[in-house]
């Protein structure tokens, strides 16, 4: 049984209608089969504003996600910066560019992220928390240096992280 948004002009009422529980099954259905399409309906009925036809299911669902992405995204480039940070601190005869274009790159990404989901900006101390574990085994991978090398917290504030004139010994900032 094919599928057609209501965007493209496809009669509604074979598959929708006031009160209808079709218009639900077709939607969950194409959920299921088509997520792209799926969202481009869901756009289309807002639109229009037939709440009654949305698939507030799923819609919720994909919402809350939306939520959890941009999170997990500022974790990620917060992860990536202490990961360097620390191989930058223990690894002094090993630094290189691509180092530090990865702590500047993801310093970069931070403020976006911020300026995006501004109300993310009181999490950074909890990230930061959940963050360095990973960060400190991946360092400890990637250096071949021995896990108890590392601090079993994170030694910087969210602040020194962040900041653009911050380096672990800055000392070394300009070897390569």
């Amino acid at each position: 049984m094919p599928f057609y948004p209501l965007s493209v002009g496809v009669p509604e009422l074979e598959w929708t209608m006031a009160g209808d529980r079709r218009g639900t099954m077709r939607n969950a259905e194409l959920y299921a089969q088509d997520f792209y399409l799926w969202t481009q309906e869901q756009v289309a009925l807002l639109r229009a504003g037939k709440w009654h036809e949305l698939n507030c299911e799923h819609l919720i669902e994909e919402i809350a996600d939306l939520g959890r992405s941009a999170r997990k995204e500022l974790r990620s480039y917060l992860e990536g910066l202490v990961l360097h940070l620390l191989k930058w601190r223990y690894q002094p005869d090993y630094q290189t560019r691509s180092w530090r274009d990865a702590i500047v790159e993801n310093r970069a990404r931070i403020p976006d992220c911020l300026t995006e989901s501004p109300s993310l900006r009181p999490q950074l101390p909890t990230l930061l928390q959940e963050c360095y574990p990973h960060a400190q085994r991946r360092a400890a991978r990637q250096t071949r240096l021995p896990l108890a090398t590392f601090p079993e917290t994170c030694p910087w504030t969210v602040e020194q992280v962040l900041d653009a004139a911050f380096w672990p010994d800055s000392y070394s900032v300009h070897r390569t």
